[in-house]
């Protein structure tokens, strides 16, 4: 976490005078009245809700080592496949311990179906603990109940998902446990190879042995002449790895092979796996530290080359090296091809690469509006359409990395607030972060955040995992009455939780000769080290139907669904279509305003 007053600089006057802020005008609805109510608010509700767990991470007001600042993600998962979002919150630990019997662990909560979640933490098996840090979600074994993935500083665990509400670890029998002590961050299950079977990738910070690692004093290292935990720079980066699925419960590290261990990635922090050029085969972008970021091209022969740099999504828009945290990928602009937004440092803006096509990528940043804060410090983000519109919008999880930063008048705080970014429908963001409620305007020290419809009334929640403190859930209110789409995907020749398929979702409004086409995949890992839905949700607005669901399986199935009534989760299995929908009237929504 790089410290990058240069590029403050440098961003907010060329910033503009190179990429042209103010050159498109945003819609006329927006500049008339842009403090116009959106319609849609978000609530905390995690108390009500029952997520009474704190996450523990390090110090609370200094730390001594890197390790103690990162946190934790965060996973939305139906494991019992009710079609309820159940929640997983990893936790984490502190350099002095605790006593036998109080230690934190990481917590399973199920979905009562209420907007209520019961602890099944011990029931389940999942109890673990550690120096929590990402999750990610898939079913590694087809046997159709997705797994669990869990990493840490130090050993990862591999959760089998039992299908009766229970765990087993397998980390050691699989071969995915890690090697040393290992400080392992954000993961994605990933079939690579095409083969049905799911992969594993899985992101490595630093590697860092307390015993010998550099203290605030030793440097000193100093940020804005406060005493803060030393690194990354001057640390040994970790290298990412790549694990095959053999097919019989077990993987195969195939890191130096596959061309991982060839590539620039170090100082990994969040993954995000999508076919960026439109290709067919999963390529897999990790989000770095105070370096470039590493784009992975799948060459589609079971090796990977780095092509971040020139591609375009690697560096600032000078070229500089930035403090990427999160990462998420969306088709902002509806051209087709999947864009790439990621967080970073204070002093630094949120990077908004616009995909060209082929996987060559713009930064956006600023054109498209995302370059007005540099004292926020991203972690979480995502692209998720709050309102239902058919554009996706973007929501940024903010906290500063340094509890020491209490001491400055400076600096926007520990605990920052959220940065929501409502789509304009024209390539420009519009933040409407004090028009959507106190769940984003409250600031809280965020880490991970993850999407999903916990209590399936149409519109995407909010779930966000804090350092030394209470988790969140963002519970997202609407009175637009605008319709929407769910889908869940089962893969039979391609992987059973259809991680890497690809949806074409083509709506038309009455009266509009232009069709209305989104695009979405379905993936694994992704935000801060964390866990969205694996269902794919589609705001429809005011279209009565979906015309056409065209889905790409990872097989290179293609199945096209028509004339799909919204407002429902749809089941779709490869090659079968609909085999089963939950209904969900807009009339009965229990929060709507």
């Amino acid at each position: 976490m790089l410290p990058l007053e240069s590029i403050l600089a440098w961003a907010r006057p060329r910033g503009r005078l190179l990429f042209g802020q103010a050159a498109s005008p945003a819609k006329k609805e927006e500049q008339s009245n842009p403090a116009r109510d959106p319609g849609v608010s978000f609530v905390n509700v995690a108390r009500e809700a029952g997520l009474n767990v704190k996450t523990i991470f390090g110090g609370e007001h200094k730390n001594k080592y890197l390790l103690e600042t990162t946190g934790c993600g965060v996973a939305f998962y139906d494991y019992d496949n009710d079609g309820w979002l159940d929640i997983f919150l990893v936790n984490g630990w502190r350099l002095e311990g605790f006593p036998s019997g109080s230690e934190p662990t990481s917590h399973l909560f199920k979905n009562n179906r209420d907007g209520t979640f019961t602890d099944v933490t011990l029931k389940a098996g999942v109890a673990h603990s550690g120096w929590g840090q990402g999750v990610c979600v898939g079913d590694y074994d087809n046997d159709g109940w997705d797994d669990l993935y869990v990493t840490y500083f130090g050993k990862n665990v591999l959760y089998r998902n039992n299908g009766d509400g229970t765990f087993t670890d397998v980390s050691q029998k699989a071969g995915v446990a890690g090697k040393g002590t290992r400080w392992n961050t954000g993961c994605a299950f990933v079939d690579y190879d095409r083969d049905g079977r799911l992969d594993l990738f899985v992101a490595n910070y630093i590697d860092m042995d307390l015993a010998t690692a550099p203290v605030p004093e030793s440097g000193p290292c100093l940020y804005k002449g406060v005493l803060v935990a030393c690194g990354p720079p001057g640390l040994q980066g970790g290298k990412n790895i790549l694990y095959h699925n053999n097919g019989d419960g077990t993987f195969t590290d195939v890191s130096e092979s596959a061309g991982i261990f060839k590539a620039n990635g170090t100082y990994g922090l969040g993954v995000l796996t999508a076919d960026f050029d439109n290709d067919g085969w999963p390529d897999i972008y990790v989000a770095d530290d105070s370096t470039a970021s590493a784009l992975y091209h799948n060459k589609k022969n079971g090796t990977f080359e780095d092509v971040a740099i020139e591609s375009g999504c690697a560096l600032s828009p000078d070229g500089k090296p930035q403090a990427g945290m999160g990462v998420s990928a969306g088709d902002y602009d509806l051209d087709g091809n999947l864009d790439i937004v990621k967080t970073n440092f204070a002093g630094d803006t949120p990077s908004l690469y616009h995909n060209q096509g082929g996987g060559s990528f713009e930064d956006a940043t600023f054109t498209a509006g995302l370059g007005a804060h540099t004292q926020f410090l991203g972690w979480g983000v995502g692209f998720f359409d709050f309102d239902n519109d058919g554009w996706p919008d973007i929501l940024i999880c903010n906290g500063h990395v340094y509890p020491e930063v209490e001491q400055l008048k400076t600096e926007a705080g520990y605990a920052q607030r959220k940065l929501l970014y409502r789509n304009l429908r024209n390539g420009h963001f519009a933040d409407i972060s004090f028009q959507v409620g106190s769940g984003i305007s409250d600031p809280v020290a965020s880490r991970g955040c993850a999407f999903g419809d916990f209590d399936n009334d149409g519109d995407i929640d909010v779930v966000v995992n804090t350092v030394n403190g209470y988790p969140q859930l963002l519970r997202c209110d609407s009175k637009l009455d605008s319709n929407w789409i769910k889908i869940r995907l089962i893969g039979t020749k391609s992987n059973r939780s259809a991680i890497g398929a690809r949806l074409t979702c083509i709506t038309r409004v009455a009266g509009e000769a232009k069709p209305h086409r989104q695009i979405d995949e379905v993936r694994s890992g992704g935000s801060y080290i964390s866990q969205n839905d694996l269902r794919i949700h589609f705001g429809l607005e005011k279209a009565e139907k979906v015309e056409t669901l065209e889905i790409r399986w990872p097989s290179g199935q293609v199945d096209t669904l028509k004339d799909i009534k919204p407002n429902q989760l749809i089941f779709v299995k490869e090659g079968e279509g609909i085999t089963r929908t939950m209904q969900f009237p807009m009339s009965a929504k229990p929060h709507s305003d």
